[in-house]
């Protein structure tokens, strides 16, 4: 009766032939290189040593420990693990590192299946915080990689020419980005269509994104009408409307005070200077090769490919055109536009009390939807009976304007 042991010795291993009839070891040397890498284990593989030079000169190897190779194994097969839930830090953190060190997430067909992996076992360690501002090729290649981020507190999307109907808006409001505190949109060309399309999903599920404190919607046209559809960001505490179509009035502060809370900062704030917002986390190299990879793609076909996949999947194509053809904010431009901040802020109590008083609202109306209610319901005349104003064509829910159901029927 023979039976086979393999064992690795000084680098090798070779099949140890046990014979009980005669107590004879006979070894048996591996099979030739010929043969497939993939199927034959007993070939040795490059990556399973780490190649060095001693002090004369001359090339040693010595091989990786059994971890190292198991690590390297289950980071180029990720796409077939099931879940990482469950597993320590340490070891999802080498494992990404391994990823990445392999150009897996380079992979478009593995990428979106193996950051989800991630993310749902270690939330904002994988990514915390994404700066993108001004890189709106990377958005558009990579959008399908960049949802898999579920656990983001800072996203700077500053200059990526998403326009009116872009399909990041639906998932900036979604259950995965409810943890997201700052948001940055300016410079986008989004009009107040942008905001009702952003808004519109939380206010029609009557839901809020209880912990957003800062929105940037600055150098985008944008009506100072449009600021009631911030009403479902209840801890909004910095907004930025500078270099919109909003000008800084007695109306315009008592718009944002009576809707959201905010008073105008006389001081610029130091928060959307974007110096502070930057890609943190395991993936910030992740983020890195995906722009390397894609500048290496010739720059005209690219902007081609981006301009065909924007008109195909819009069906704008005069609106997506504009904004394809429109160049990014320099930062000269911003500085030029310095001359007024339209930064405003949460209010200290003690000191708005005392020094701003509170804009009356007799004085301006605020062009919201709640004001239409007294409209809605009938006024009172003075004999005491109510004058309805005959129904609507269309019965309107509550908080919802004639806007929005033109919107939602046009889905």
């Amino acid at each position: 009766m023979d039976s086979s042991v393999y064992v690795r010795e000084r680098g090798s291993l070779r099949r140890m032939t046990l014979s009980w009839h005669n107590q004879s070891i006979i070894l048996a040397q591996p099979k030739p290189a010929t043969s497939c890498r993939r199927t034959n284990p007993l070939v040795l593989r490059k990556e399973h040593f780490i190649f060095t030079y001693n002090e004369e000169g001359s090339l040693r190897y010595t091989t990786k420990s059994l971890f190292d190779i198991t690590l390297l194994f289950v980071a180029n097969n990720i796409q077939h693990v099931d879940s990482l839930v469950g597993f320590p830090e340490q070891i999802g953190d080498k494992l990404f590192a391994a990823a990445e060190e392999n150009r897996v997430f380079l992979n478009p067909d593995v990428s979106p299946k193996a950051l989800k992996l991630f993310t749902d076992a270690y939330g904002e360690n994988v990514l915390g915080s994404l700066c993108l501002r001004n890189r709106f090729p990377l958005l558009h290649e990579r959008i399908d990689e960049i949802k898999m981020f579920h656990s983001l507190k800072s996203l700077d999307l500053f200059g990526c020419r998403l326009g009116d109907y872009h399909e990041i808006f639906q998932h900036l409001t979604s259950t995965p980005l409810a943890n997201l505190i700052q948001l940055f949109l300016g410079g986008n060309h989004l009009s107040d269509v942008a905001l009702q399309r952003l808004t519109l999903p939380l206010r029609m599920m009557q839901k809020k994104l209880d912990c957003l404190q800062l929105l940037d919607i600055s150098y985008n046209p944008i009506s100072e009408r449009a600021l009631r559809y911030l009403k479902c960001f209840p801890k909004l505490l910095k907004l930025d409307a500078s270099a919109t179509n909003m000008k800084l009035d007695a109306g315009l502060r008592t718009t944002v005070w009576n809707l959201l809370g905010l008073i105008h900062s006389d001081r610029p704030l130091e928060t959307f200077d974007h110096s502070g917002c930057k890609t943190e986390g395991w993936a910030e190299q992740v983020v890195n090769q995906w722009e390397t990879s894609g500048l290496q793609v010739p720059k005209q076909k690219r902007v081609e490919e981006l301009r065909a996949s924007a008109l195909g999947f819009f069906g704008r194509q005069r609106f997506i055109r504009d904004a394809m053809n429109t160049a990014p904010l320099t930062g000269e431009q911003l500085t030029e536009s310095n001359a007024e901040k339209l930064h405003f802020c949460k209010p200290v109590t003690n000191d708005f009390t005392k020094e701003t008083p509170v804009p009356s609202a007799r004085n301006h109306q605020v062009p919201s939807s709640c004001c239409n209610v007294n409209k809605r319901k009938g006024k009172s005349s003075k004999d005491g009976t109510s004058h309805h104003s005959p129904p609507s064509k269309r019965s309107i829910s509550s908080g919802f304007t004639e806007e929005d159901l033109d919107l939602l029927s046009s889905y």
